[in-house]
């Protein structure tokens, strides 16, 4: 007998939510990418050496860093590119889109992903706010223009260990097309906050006031933006249902609501069921 990941209370909160018109809304992170082999930002594999010095990512991801040594930062970023580059869209993102096809009107996907696995074909999603960025862009770390400047292909597509140097020529590439400045990898850094241009800061909040069911998958809690999403929702009375195998920020306050609940599952799994949930009460 085939194992259900939705218990039958969580299963009918869903039914009941789908029968209204308020947005149906997924808040994803690393957890969801980490099925197709590209290992969370915080986790162990996210440690980079410069020389005889170790640097965590909440360190070497910043603008400060950028500011002392834009090479290294950039060398890090360029084997974090590598390692998507390889990496091909698991289930879970699949189903995520096959979900999107059945509630074209009311589905929303925010995600913390920078991995641009929400892009390819078979994963394709149309809705979805990337409030952490994306690194298949880099741009004007000057500001010069806003516009964002897709990574050259030649850069993406050489794969890289820790160890591998930026040569001259790969600097040049690195160059903002506009005035020739240095370019920056178009991400949030830790030291940095959420604004709207960028990062969708004002949209993903006014959705999440609309939202009357939202799914938390893969995602720890541990950053500003994500937290406000989930309270907003759950002040409009909507509903939020946190998908992690593992305890984490948003479970521990979830278990203690009424209009919160927690499955103890990996994405795909969970996934997986709830496409074949939404497809039965179409």
């Amino acid at each position: 007998m085939e194992k259900k990941i939705f218990s039958e209370e969580i299963k009918n909160v869903i039914l009941e939510k789908l029968k209204g018109e308020r947005k149906v809304s997924f808040l994803v992170g690393a957890g969801l990418s980490a099925e197709s082999g590209i290992p969370t930002f915080r986790g162990k594999h996210g440690f980079w050496t410069s020389g005889s010095k170790n640097y965590t990512p909440q360190e070497i991801g910043t603008k400060r860093m950028f500011d002392i040594n834009s090479n290294e930062v950039w060398r890090w970023f360029l084997y974090r590119i590598s390692i998507c580059n390889e990496a091909k869209p698991n289930l879970g993102h699949i189903e995520l889109s096959k979900i999107e096809q059945l509630l074209p009107f009311r589905f929303h996907l925010i995600s913390q992903n920078v991995d641009g696995l929400h892009f390819e074909p078979e994963s394709l999603i149309n809705t979805v706010y990337l409030i952490h960025g994306d690194l298949r862009f880099m741009r004007c770390s000057e500001e010069c223009t806003k516009q964002l400047f897709k990574i050259p292909q030649e850069l993406v597509d050489k794969k890289r260990t820790r160890e591998t140097p930026i040569t001259f020529e790969e600097t040049e590439l690195l160059k903002c097309p506009n005035c020739n400045s240095e370019t920056r990898p178009h991400v949030l850094w830790f030291d940095e906050l959420y604004n709207e241009y960028h990062y969708h800061l004002d949209t993903v909040l006014r959705i999440a006031k609309k939202t009357g069911l939202l799914f938390v998958i893969g995602t720890s809690g541990a950053t500003n933006l994500p937290q406000r999403v989930v309270r907003n929702t759950l002040k409009r009375q909507g509903i939020v249902i946190d998908i992690n195998p593992n305890e984490n920020l948003f479970s521990k306050k979830l278990e203690k609501l009424k209009n919160g609940y927690i499955v103890k599952a990996t994405s795909s799994d969970a996934l997986t069921e709830l496409r074949k949930i939404i497809a039965q009460s179409l």
